[in-house]
This record gives structure tokens, C-alpha cells and sequence, in this order.
């Protein structure tokens, strides 16, 4: 028996990893290429352990400016463009007043969410400053949960009138000229019942509409966001009830769960888990379209989103109460490998092959727990996808360029998904173009042929290009070692083919 046994087990390894068959990829002569929105490289920031407090604001650390922001965390921020940002949250909002957050006399509150004492020195003022350091679009999620329509509306008043008892008060505070908030958004996740606040599927849609009512009595062209999912049962009588106050509806999505118990999916296993983004986009554009609100009428931000979610053992179990020490579990640096790249790049491609209906993205969070940027009292550490987010906001082309792909297949044993990821992207004149490719082989270089004909090219001898990848498919990026990070390449074309290195996302250049 046990001979037997180990001969399943070296056959089962011997399969895992495996790809047969030709990977190719040419321009689908029939799609149109489509101008994307770069929101879609958008961060998340929520009062969660260190995020905030510790993390973006540090006053009196050395590396911290005058505002008690970091600089090395702006000047990081800057270096990948990040185009807007989503705040306070995330559950933290969900029992939050804005109030609280604003003017001199600021007292600390207990949040009920994660069961910490806010300062509150940290707040909407603050906010918009440091997204103007940042250089981004402020994104403000609303409370939805215990807040009221009004108390909304009144925070929309703060940041946009000049006029009126809260442009008032934002001018007492120092700040005469009003902030031109855009982008607002109509609760956090009310549909869990781990969400403080939540709603029931016939509260939901009203709620809504009454909240994006006042909130469009005060800014008349806002940007509103609703709480929904890629289910049905729930989105559906969303916008049926609200759809016509809307422009997005917000989704979230998390998928390797590691709430509770801290124990990260490998490698192979993350890589089968590649598809799932864009299949969860697909069911959100079938609702759109079943509601009436398809065409772009209503858009979707993913504006939380991550491989991993965050650890925090308990959430929602009222009775138990946070691990509050388990939290730390978020920092180790080894969690965080080509895995985690790879898969922010399948995402990232899975945005841009629907750029006509997802318009923004926001990454969860953009500092410390499971973020991009790792902060610590001395200085910072750009995480594996810190560089997935450099390579696409500085290396693409403005328009996304429709693709006829046919890749092999890469197993775990139990599932399987394409060996490649690809899209291609073009500037303007349609003269250069960058592919940007995921190999999720973890092991092997992948052969990839390209029709350069479809682009109107010849095949050249030799291509240039980036590659983040790393000696191994479990590399990681730790305090002071940084050297997963995009590399200057040559590729060698034979026969229309270029070698991909395993797991790796890749960029090639073709002029």
C-alpha cells in the first residue's frame, strides 16, 4: 500500500507544474482597442492597525515632514503614480464620524470595528492634504453602517461648499478654499454580517437612493459608489431601487481567505486562483446588463482587492473579541512572493481586457498589513507587487489592444488554468506596443509565439524588456533587500517566439 502511494504521489508531481501544447497570441482584428482608465492602479488606506497611524502619518519620526507624514512613503507613492486613493475605510468606516476627525478639539474614540482607541489627529483635513503631497484623486467612503443619509451629505458639504454651515466650518478650520471632492462612496461591504451597520438586501437599495439624493443636492456631478457584490440576489434590487443615482457600484474581492487562521496558499495553488478575478468582473457586467445599466451606463470599481486578505482572527465572532497581537502576522515578509506579483498582475490584465466597464481599482491597502509598501519606524520596503505596480503604471502604452490567445495549460493536480496571461497595449499612433505577460509556470520558461503581422510588424531579431521575477517562485523582498525588482532584459525572437521566464511578469517592447 504504501508503494502505491508513493508512486501516486511521484506521478501527481511529476504532472503538477506540466504544460504541453503551443502558447500563441496575435491582435484580434475585429475588437477595437479602448483608451483605459489609469485609476484602475488605485490604493486603499483604512484605519487598521498601522496603516494610518504608523504607517502613512508618523509625527516626530525623523522621516516624517512637517505634517507628520512620511516621506518615503509619499515619495515611493508618487514613484508608481498612484492616481487615487479610497479612505477611512474598509469596516473602519462603518462607525466613524467624520466630525470627530476635524477642527482643533479632536477627542480619541474607541472603534468598535477593530476594538483599538482612534486619536482621530488623523482626519478628513489631514486626508486631503497628504493626497495632494501624493499628487492622487481623493476617494471618500461614507458611513453607511451607523452614520445617517445626512450625516453624508454634510461631510460632502464640508469638502465642497463655500457656503452653508459645514464650508463654513472647513474655512474656520483653515481651510478657505473648498476641496472639490469628486469621488464618494455610499457604505463599506453593508451586505456581510461582519460589517457594524449592515443592511438587508430590501434596506439596501433605499438607503442608497436617499443618501446619493442629498449627496447630489450638494455636488451635482459627484462620482457615487455603492456597496454591492457580484451576486445577484443582492446587486440587483440595489439597482433597481438606486441605479439611476450611480455611476459605480463597488465590489471587493479577496481570495485567498486567511481571516482567521494565517496560512498563506503556495505558489501553484495561488496561480489556480488567477481566473477568479475576471470571472467575478464577467458575473458584475451580466447583472449591469440585466439591470439596464450595461454599456458603461453604471461602472465598476474593485476598490478593495487583494490575493490575500487581511489577518485578523475573529472578525465578526462578538462574543470572542480579537487576537489583537495576531495582527503582526501580516507583516512577515516572507508572505508576501512572486505569487502575490503574479496574481496583481493577472488582475491588473483582467481590468484592462474590461476597461470599458471597470474604471477604477483600488489595491488593499497601499501600506503595511498585506500592502505594497511595508512600513517600519526607519524606513520602508517595497514589496513584490510594490514593482507590479511600478512596471504598469510606467511601462505601458494609454490604449488596451484587444488579443486571440491560445495558451497551454498549468496544473496543481486538482485545477488548471492558462500557463500565460497576456494583454497588449499601444500608444496612441498605434506605432509602438508593449505586451505585458505572466508566466505562472513555476519552474519552466514558456515559449510564446507572437504574430507580429497582426500588428502590422515583422518579426525582429530581438526584442527588449522588463522582467520582475525572482530565484525561486517563493522570492520575497525584505527590510533592506529589495532585489525583486524589474530587470532590463534582451529577447531573443526565433521563429516568431520569444522565451518567457518562469514565474515572471514580463513586459516586451515591440516598435
Amino acid at each position: 500500500m504504501k508503494r502505491k502511494v508513493l508512486l501516486l504521489s511521484v506521478l501527481l508531481a511529476a504532472c503538477i507544474g506540466q504544460t504541453v501544447g503551443q502558447n500563441t497570441v496575435s491582435v484580434n482584428s475585429e475588437g477595437k482597442r479602448m483608451a483605459y482608465n489609469p485609476m484602475i492602479f488605485g490604493q486603499f488606506i483604512e484605519h487598521f492597525d498601522t496603516q494610518v497611524y504608523g504607517g502613512i502619518f508618523d509625527p516626530g519620526n525623523p522621516l516624517s515632514d512637517e505634517d507628520g507624514f512620511r516621506t518615503d512613503v509619499i515619495e515611493a507613492m508618487k514613484a508608481i503614480k498612484v492616481p487615487i486613493v479610497r479612505w477611512p475605510g474598509g469596516c473602519f468606516v462603518s462607525t466613524y464620524h467624520w466630525l470627530d476627525g476635524v477642527g482643533k478639539d479632536r477627542k480619541p474614540v474607541f472603534d468598535k470595528t477593530w476594538a483599538v482607541e482612534d486619536p482621530n489627529t488623523f482626519g478628513t483635513d489631514e486626508y486631503i492634504k497628504w493626497c495632494r503631497k501624493v499628487g492622487c484623486e481623493p476617494y471618500i467612503c461614507t458611513n453607511a453602517g451607523t452614520g445617517t443619509p445626512e450625516e453624508m451629505s454634510d461631510w460632502v458639504e464640508y469638502c465642497n461648499l463655500t457656503v452653508g454651515k459645514w464650508g463654513r466650518l472647513r474655512a474656520e478650520n483653515g481651510h478657505p478654499e473648498p476641496y472639490n471632492v469628486k469621488y464618494w462612496s455610499v457604505g463599506n461591504e453593508n451586505w456581510g454580517r461582519h460589517e457594524l451597520g449592515a443592511r438587508t438586501v430590501q434596506e439596501w437599495g433605499p438607503m442608497v437612493r436617499e443618501s446619493a439624493k442629498l449627496m447630489r443636492a450638494v455636488t451635482k456631478d459627484a462620482k457615487l459608489f455603492a456597496a454591492a457584490t457580484s451576486s445577484p440576489s443582492w446587486s440587483l434590487p440595489l439597482l433597481k431601487e438606486a441605479g439611476w443615482t450611480l455611476d459605480y457600484i463597488s465590489v471587493h474581492g479577496y481570495w485567498d481567505y486567511l481571516f482567521h487562521v494565517n496560512n498563506p496558499a503556495p505558489f501553484l495553488k495561488c496561480m489556480m486562483k488567477t481566473d477568479a478575478p475576471e470571472a467575478d468582473i464577467k458575473k458584475t457586467i451580466d447583472i449591469l446588463d440585466q439591470a439596464g445599466f450595461g454599456g458603461g451606463k453604471i461602472k465598476i470599481a474593485y476598490d478593495e482587492w487583494n490575493l490575500r486578505n487581511w489577518h485578523h482572527p475573529w472578525h465578526g465572532d462578538l462574543r470572542r473579541g480579537f487576537d489583537l497581537e495576531a495582527r503582526r502576522k501580516n507583516d512577515i515578509a516572507s508572505t508576501y512572493t512572486m505569487a502575490d506579483a503574479l496574481f496583481s498582475a493577472c488582475f491588473l490584465n483582467a481590468c484592462l481586457r474590461h476597461c470599458d466597464i471597470v474604471d477604477i481599482a483600488c489595491f488593499s491597502p497601499i501600506v503595511n498589513t498585506r500592502g505594497a509598501i511595508f512600513v517600519d519606524k526607519d524606513g520602508i520596503t517595497r514589496r513584490t507587487t510594490y514593482y507590479v505596480f511600478y512596471m504598469y503604471t510606467n511601462y505601458l502604452e494609454k490604449y488596451n489592444v484587444p488579443l486571440t490567445t491560445n495558451f497551454a495549460k498549468l496544473s496543481d493536480g486538482k485545477n488548471e488554468t492558462g500557463v500565460l496571461d497576456a494583454v497588449l497595449t499601444s500608444d496612441e499612433s498605434g506605432k509602438r506596443y508593449v505586451y505585458a505577460l505572466i508566466n505562472k509556470d513555476p519552474e519552466k520558461a514558456v515559449s510564446l509565439t507572437i504574430d507580429f503581422a497582426s500588428m502590422g510588424k515583422k518579426a525582429p531579431k530581438n526584442l527588449s524588456g522588463w522582467v520582475l521575477s525572482g530565484k525561486s517562485p517563493d522570492d520575497y523582498n525584505d527590510r533592506g533587500d529589495e532585489h525583486v525588482k524589474p530587470e532590463a532584459r534582451t529577447f531573443k525572437v526565433k521563429d516568431g517566439a520569444v522565451s518567457i521566464p518562469a514565474h515572471s511578469v514580463t513586459f516586451l517592447t515591440i516598435e
